[in-house]
């Protein structure tokens, strides 16, 4: 059998016993429709400082900087595709084996594999669109960046004159409130929590998984590299995402 398939075959038992599994995933599941993980060694953060919240928000020059690498990204972002783990996510979701999924990605991947939107907890925001931070208001990317070419600064929000960011979370920012409740509302109902491609460490989101085991749901992480939390879950899989959980999947 090959290795996907015993692999595969361990996880088949966890998911065919869940009745509210939570789906965790991370940079690893979407570098695999080849979104690159920005944390890992040769990854944007190494060869580039992310830009703190608090400088975008008292530097017209961050917000400029900030606003060139958004747009120096878009054909990337515009032309990925969610890959097979996301597709069986969605198809874990569908089947009412996931409850939810609970994402760390900002690319909008799940919801483009078909999974609801309300059944997708952003924890890190989207970067498919922006927000106003002083009112909230959406605002879609395209004229934003119609405008920041043609006058070479980002537009203001057209409904309180307030800055307009990505709907990301960035170094220093607050952590969204009421993603991180559903979040964790999610987990505390779970019988089985799933990571995929997470490195579990980033918090407060590397949380959720202990949390999980606290309240008695059964962990498996599925990740290429060894994470901190592998000690403490039920079934550990150093294995490709897509592969792995797209055979268990079709398996059940």
């Amino acid at each position: 059998m090959p290795t996907t398939h015993r692999e595969a075959a361990e996880l088949v038992p966890f998911l065919r016993a869940a009745e509210r599994a939570v789906i965790f995933t991370g940079a690893g599941i979407s570098t695999e429709s080849g979104i690159p993980d920005f944390r890992s060694p040769g990854g944007l953060w190494t060869r580039m400082a992310p830009i703190d919240f608090q400088d975008f928000v008292a530097s017209p020059e961050m917000r400029r900087e900030a606003w060139r690498r958004r747009f120096a990204m878009e054909e990337m972002f515009a032309s990925v595709r969610p890959n097979a783990g996301h597709l069986a996510v969605a198809e874990l979701v569908r089947r009412g084996i996931a409850t939810h999924v609970i994402t760390q990605n900002i690319d909008n991947l799940h919801q483009e594999s078909g999974i609801a939107a309300d059944r997708v907890i952003e924890i890190h925001g989207n970067t498919r669109y922006a927000r106003c931070l002083r009112c909230g208001a959406r605002a879609e990317l395209p004229p934003i960046r119609a405008h920041f070419e043609r006058h070479g600064e980002p537009p203001d929000c057209d409904f309180c004159g307030g800055l307009l960011k990505t709907a990301t979370i960035s170094f220093g920012q607050a952590m969204p409130e009421a993603e991180m409740a559903r979040a964790e509302e999610a987990t505390q109902a779970c019988d089985l929590f799933v990571v995929l491609g997470s490195s579990l460490v980033v918090y407060p989101a590397a949380g959720f998984p202990r949390a999980a085991k606290r309240k008695g749901a059964r962990l498996v992480i599925v990740n290429r590299e060894p994470t901190d939390q592998d000690s403490i879950a039920d079934l550990v899989l150093h294995a490709p995402i897509g592969p792995t959980l797209s055979a268990a999947v079709n398996a059940l």
